[in-house]
């Protein structure tokens, strides 16, 4: 919240003046369910804001009358919900008025609880029916309590992997989710009567998740870019593990080289200055994969703490050519055949046919970390190709063998996005490649018929697009082939 009326969500900023600012449809959806769920309420220096906030609270009770326009759509009542109530039991007085509407939401949302999109959107609602129960008193409060804990129960067990990762398999939402357990926990301490006996269940459960999101954050802080991911969306692992006061989570120390997080699909290797994240995960729940990208196989390397290879984020939800790019597997540091993503992306939240992984390994041998899969995404094609990868690192070296079977001629691309701030020299053997802190390191591809350097974009948080430089080999011919790519100190 930038003033009294001005706002800035995913790269944008907009004044919201009269009324039917609120639901313009000039503005992007994901822009207005921002600006319904009053995040600003809980966000830093909240309270040098606490008279705007006030104030716009009223503004939206005026402006949106019950079940009318995007504010009372169940994922924006389910956020702002909470947000009113925990700007409540922050010490702010709230108004009559503002308790009557805080009731007539919840009462809007009990009748409309997210059944058919399931997911995070339903733990997103049973937040809110806790939060509320808690918050009130009387028969009503009662029965939201129940329905909002039963709902939670049966959905964390089903979203929360054994490893700790949430089943959709997005980085940035199970941040938020994770946010969501905390805050449950914290509310728990306000109303021991009502949480209490679940505490230890939510503990153990967010410690998993706490765990989980520190192996898939990169040395800078920020989480990898696989499936919907963009930051300045979720708050990070050091913020969460600071809101994690007492939980018992695994240090970083004691997760040593390798780390296969096996329930949700992804590796962590580090030797010497490298660390990298590898793909081996499927796109998603089976029958909820909107946030998935074709992205299998695909891998993110830091070095010195400094991103190195990338995927392409996200800057949309937009249905759209760009919101089809950015999900296919032409965006991602992966390979790709005949020009086809290794899983069938479409109207923005939609996936076709799925590439699968298997024979997934990993383990380490006098100083090498390595992890390998293989993906049946383009079983569908002739000959029926079978993409392999290994991904190997030393103290000095990141080799990535890429190893494609099957039968017929194909043309195989396979691509090593760079982070922006990577500058690159072509030499005759391949490229040199300087990263923004100064380090140089070598990269070469042998056995592809053709390389090159190829331009891309960068997608770090929604609304923002950046271009960036692409390490590219290309190979044309008959299956099968081998190609290996390596990064050199």
């Amino acid at each position: 919240m930038l003033s009294p009326n001005r706002f800035r969500f995913i790269g944008r900023d907009d004044d919201v003046q009269v009324p039917s600012d609120w639901n313009r449809s000039d503005r992007a959806k994901l822009w207005l369910y921002n600006l319904h769920y009053f995040d600003d309420l809980r966000a830093e220096g909240a309270e040098t804001r606490a008279a705007w906030h006030r104030d716009l609270i009223a503004r939206w009770q005026a402006d949106n009358p019950p079940l009318s326009g995007n504010g009372w759509e169940p994922y924006p009542l389910s956020l702002r919900i909470v947000n009113w109530v925990a700007w409540s039991l922050a010490g702010h007085e709230p108004s009559a008025d503002m308790l009557r509407s805080i009731a007539m939401q919840v009462r809007a949302l009990r009748g409309s609880l997210e059944f058919h999109l399931l997911g995070n959107h339903l733990l997103a609602n049973a937040k809110a029916l806790i939060f509320a129960g808690c918050f009130f008193t009387g028969p009503d409060a009662d029965e939201w309590l129940r329905t909002g804990l039963k709902l939670l129960d049966d959905e964390r067990g089903e979203q929360i992997l054994a490893d700790g990762g949430h089943f959709e398999l997005s980085p940035m939402y199970h941040a938020i989710i994770l946010e969501d357990l905390l805050d449950l926990i914290q509310l728990g301490v306000i109303f021991p009567t009502q949480l209490g006996a679940r505490q230890p269940a939510w503990r153990e459960s967010a410690a998993r998740m706490l765990t989980w999101l520190s192996t898939m954050t990169h040395p800078d802080g920020e989480v990898a870019s696989f499936n919907d991911a963009a930051s300045g969306i979720a708050r990070t692992y050091a913020d969460l593990a600071a809101y994690a006061v007492g939980l018992d989570v695994a240090s970083e120390e004691g997760m040593g080289a390798l780390r296969q997080l096996a329930a949700s699909g992804y590796i962590r290797l580090r030797a010497g200055p490298f660390s990298a994240i590898f793909d081996t995960a499927e796109i998603g729940p089976s029958y909820l994969p909107g946030h998935g990208h074709a992205d299998v196989l695909s891998l993110e390397v830091s070095l010195d703490g400094r991103r190195l290879v990338t995927n392409g984020g996200t800057s949309t939800y937009a249905p759209g050519p760009l919101r089809d790019a950015e999900r296919a597997t032409a965006s991602h540091a992966t390979v790709e055949i005949d020009g086809h993503s290794s899983s069938e992306v479409w109207a923005s939240f939609r996936v076709g046919r799925r590439a699968h992984p298997h024979n997934i390994a990993c383990g380490e041998n006098e100083g090498h970390i390595w992890a390998e899969a293989s993906h049946d995404g383009y079983r569908w094609l002739p000959g029926q190709p079978i993409h392999q990868r290994r991904v190997e690192v030393s103290a000095t070296t990141l080799t990535i063998t890429d190893r494609v079977t099957g039968a017929g001629v194909h043309t195989v691309t396979g691509r090593f996005p760079l982070h922006p701030l990577t500058s690159v020299l072509p030499t005759p053997n391949g490229w040199l490649l300087e990263l923004a802190g100064g380090r140089v390191v070598k990269a070469s591809v042998s056995g592809a018929r053709q390389t090159f350097l190829a331009d891309g974009h960068y997608a770090p948080a929604f609304g923002h697009r950046v271009a960036r430089p692409v390490l590219t080999w290309r190979h044309e011919g008959t299956l099968p082939l081998n190609i290996e790519m390596r990064f050199e100190l």
